[in-house]
């Protein structure tokens, strides 16, 4: 009924730059918080940043000042500006929402997408 697509992942050296974006679609009504969160080899998944429908954002420590979310309501998308990359920003990065469905209009729930790969290496 919801779909997240995430896409923007790739192999980058140590100090560039990444965008990731992440794209809402099907039976939607309305979305709260959007967020992208990071599972790197053999650990356990952790938030990189949230931000709210009014544009409020938290991020983790470990990616302030070199990391930006920001979102398009318009077009139920949200980004990732990931700049001065490290190698231990290696992670699948994954996009995370809560969302009011039309066919549910009772609760919200909360949806992930599929993941997509950064791999920051010389």
């Amino acid at each position: 009924q919801v779909q997240l697509v995430e896409s923007g992942g790739g192999l980058v050296q140590p100090g560039g730059s990444l965008r990731l974006s992440c794209a809402a679609s099907g039976s939607i009504f309305s979305i709260y918080t959007m967020g992208w969160y990071r599972q790197a080899p053999g650990k356990q998944r952790e938030l990189v940043a949230t931000i709210t429908s009014g544009g409020s954002t938290n991020y983790a420590d470990s990616v302030k000042d070199r990391f930006t979310i920001s979102r398009d309501n318009a077009k139920n998308t949200v980004y990732l500006q990931m700049n001065s990359l490290k190698p231990e920003d290696t992670a699948v990065y994954y996009c995370n929402a809560d969302v009011l469905s039309i066919i549910e209009l009772t609760r919200i729930n909360n949806y992930w997408g599929q993941g997509t790969q950064v791999t920051v290496s010389s």
